[in-house]
């Protein structure tokens, strides 16, 4: 049985142990819930890596767990890949701390098993990450990030050879080699130095970002003409503090989208994200600064990126004149329509749209109306990137892929969510609906009324620590042990267990199961009728459990209705369970 003391013990006795990380680890000493918190287990790699908060112990993100992961990962790289030490790994990092030491510490380790390791020499995206990986060529790449996490967090996302998340196939075989590395404290690694003489690290220049922004401009829907003309479009960009800024701003310029504002005091990385409560453009106050900067220039739309520049929030004016921040599957809706209505009949013909199961179905309805398939996969970009690489090899054309949580990725030059790519794409959208006299939302009420209200929520509850990882679990037993067969006066049709891979069809007389074809996941699906569900799954990546919901009727305020009492109720039954 793992003995937090025994390790705690262990770390206060190593004789070399970073001093920044003994002095925090000697101010604890005094806070015996603290240091068990810190040490009571091994901080967990999940299935795309790893997230903390930054501090002393096993359970923490620090120089010797970030040594662990590399260790682990470089072994499971050299058993099972080809031409590693060549080849290398790429790795880049954003504004948070301890990112760029992070970035250097997986050379050091990489290093010392003659792995070659590309970093970036000042921060980048995630989807430059993606880029990069399938530019140089490489075995995996690694980006050290906590995305929009609160400032004490960061993490370690690992990258397939594809370019896209490592799958939870070879996640397992990472976590396999990682749990071989009993001490953390004793990883072997090379010195900085040593390595640069070597020339087993290279730092990567702008040279990335010129090939990534040349395929940007490809991506336009815009012809030739058309995009040497200067765009009578107003945007703001605000980068949240974090790595989007440099390329969006050149994404933007190269397409001649001339009246663009950056909102300069949040165009400064900051690992404290200091000018915002949460750096994530799904909380809307992270538009505040935006929506002043904005109503200053009169701006069309506004655009916010997150610090690791993967999600995309866009904010345009409604029928009063102020900004309303779009969601994420209302931006996903308008997207996939404007790109499906911009390409020719062959590509649509193989075409595919790719979204998750916690997506709204208003994706679907538009799709369907191109003679698009639709391909549901399970929550996280990660499955996405995996069916684009299967398309590969079957032939079919990947169109578009976005998640409800601020997820876009419209070219398959990356193989995770991109939000530059997103943020340029709906500039050229706003700029294309503008022309025709419209707003991005009176373009929205126009799917709505072609397609149906679909409208969708999230309800989240934090419950950090030991015991808040043991209630996630309980409510989760208990709505399993259970299932509804109601929730308030909607009747559940069908019951998708993603962890038993069983769909359950509750009728009048007798149930019918079903398999789900898709890998196993701790989440649960109530199907209503009327294209209405709700869905209860734990976050892969913070102390939450979440519920999201998703409606459908022939008006906006019935289904604004509707989704009231279904949250309402679900609060209720999980508020239930944990008194």
């Amino acid at each position: 049985m793992y003995n937090w003391e025994k390790s705690f013990q262990k770390w206060q006795s190593f004789q070399e142990l970073d001093p920044s990380l003994r002095q925090k680890l000697t101010t604890m000493q005094d806070d015996p819930a603290a240091l068990e918190d810190a040490f009571y287990k091994e901080l967990t790699f999940g299935t795309g890596g790893m997230r903390g908060v930054l501090g002393p112990g096993t359970n923490r993100m620090n120089i010797y767990t970030v040594r662990k992961a590399v260790n682990g990962l470089a072994n499971y790289l050299l058993e099972n890949t080809v031409n590693v030490k060549d080849r290398g790994v790429v790795v880049a990092y954003d504004s948070r701390y301890m990112s760029q030491e992070f970035a250097v510490e997986t050379a050091k380790v990489l290093g010392a098993y003659g792995i070659k390791t590309h970093v970036f020499e000042s921060l980048r995206p995630t989807p430059l990450l993606s880029y990069a990986v399938r530019y140089f060529g490489t075995v995996a790449g690694v980006m050290i990030t906590a995305s929009h996490n609160p400032p004490e967090y960061n993490g370690f996302k690992v990258y397939n050879e594809d370019g896209g998340q490592i799958t939870p196939s070879q996640a397992a075989q990472i976590i396999e080699e990682i749990q071989k590395t009993e001490d953390e404290l004793s990883v072997p690694f090379m010195e900085k130095e040593e390595v640069e003489k070597e020339e087993l690290l290279d730092w990567i220049g702008k040279e990335v970002d010129n090939a990534y922004l040349e395929q940007l401009k490809l991506i336009s829907k815009l012809s030739m003409e058309e995009q040497e003309k200067e765009k009578d479009l107003g945007i703001v960009f605000t980068p949240l503090h974090g790595a989007a800024n440099d390329l969006v701003v050149n994404g933007l310029g190269q397409l001649h989208f001339n009246q663009l504002h950056v909102v300069e005091k949040q165009a400064v990385p900051d690992p404290e994200f200091s000018t915002v409560d949460s750096p994530n453009p799904e909380e809307h106050q992270a538009f505040t600064m935006a929506i002043e900067h904005g109503n200053e220039v009169d701006a069309d739309i506004l655009l916010g990126t997150d610090p690791d520049g993967d999600r995309l929030g866009v904010a345009a004016k409604n029928s009063a004149g102020e900004y309303q921040v779009l969601t994420g599957n209302q931006l996903g809706a308008l997207l996939l329509d404007y790109l499906l209505s911009h390409s020719s009949q062959a590509v649509l013909k193989s075409g595919r749209m790719l979204k998750t199961v916690v997506t709204s179905e208003l994706g679907r309805a538009i799709a369907d109306a191109y003679h698009v398939k639709t391909i549901n996969t399970l929550t996280g970009f990660k499955y996405i990137g995996e069916k684009i690489h299967e398309f590969d090899a079957t032939g079919e054309t990947f169109i578009f892929g976005y998640e409800e949580s601020y997820g876009y990725l419209i070219s398959s030059i990356c193989r995770d969510k991109d939000a530059v790519q997103a943020a340029v794409m709906a500039s050229e959208m706003a700029h294309y609906w503008k022309q025709r006299g419209k707003t991005l939302l009176e373009a929205l009420e126009g799917l709505y009324e072609q397609h149906g209200y679909f409208l969708e929520g999230m309800s989240s509850l934090t419950l950090k620590g030991k015991a808040g990882t043991e209630k996630i679990a309980s409510i989760m037993e208990a709505f399993r042990s259970e299932p509804l067969e109601s929730i308030a006066t909607y009747r559940v049709e069908k019951v998708e267990d993603y962890l038993t891979s069983e769909r359950k069809i509750l009728g009048e007389s007798e149930e019918k199961t079903e398999t789900i074809e898709l890998p196993k996941e701790n989440m649960l699906k109530f199907i209503l009728p009327n294209d209405s569900w709700v869905t209860l799954r734990p976050s892969g990546t913070e102390p939450k459990i979440k519920c999201y919901y998703g409606v459908c009727t022939d008006s906006k305020e019935e289904s604004k209705r509707k989704l009231a009492v279904l949250k309402e109720t679900m609060d209720q039954k999980i508020a239930a369970i944990l008194n």
